[in-house]
């Protein structure tokens, strides 16, 4: 199946643009941040010790990986506002898709579907976490206090305050 992945690729939809980058890698990381913990947490309680703690290293890790993400994106929000709220808000009309969107296992051509409901259903990552993902993001680069935007900035940052 990784060489079906590695084969199709992925499309984080960033269009060769920074903005894009950081703030796709921000929301991605903390989702896997969100689903590993979650896999860790259903694992231990199923009795599986080992996978529990591996998924929790993994979590950890992805943890590490969105703080960094997410203090580059705080920086590009205090040099450049309103060219940071336009690329959030051209993310939140795209929506972040997942690297494995695109997986193929061969044989299901609606195999990333069937992951997805399966980890919905699970409860490892579902559409809660993406809504609590945006509203932390949107809290934590303080959207709603943004000064200095154009008047499309502003209709756009509006857009996140609710």
């Amino acid at each position: 199946m990784i060489q079906y992945l590695i084969g199709a690729g992925m499309d984080g939809q960033i269009e060769n643009n920074l903005y894009l980058l950081f703030i796709y890698t921000s929301f991605q990381e903390r989702a896997t941040f969100i689903s590993h913990g979650n896999t860790a947490r259903l694992t231990k309680q199923h009795g599986d010790k080992n996978l529990a703690l591996v998924c929790g290293i993994i979590a950890s890790d992805e943890k590490r990986h969105e703080t960094a993400y997410t203090k580059i994106v705080e920086n590009l929000f205090e040099i450049d506002p309103n060219g940071t709220v336009l690329a959030f808000a051209d993310s939140m009309r795209k929506k972040i898709t997942m690297p494995g969107l695109l997986m193929y296992d061969g044989c299901d051509d609606d195999l990333f579907e069937h992951f997805l409901a399966v980890a919905q259903w699970l409860g490892v990552y579902a559409a809660k976490d993406y809504v609590g993902i945006l509203e932390f993001f949107v809290e934590r680069w303080s959207v709603e206090k943004l000064t200095g935007l154009s008047s499309e900035g502003q209709k756009l940052g509006i857009m996140f305050v609710g």
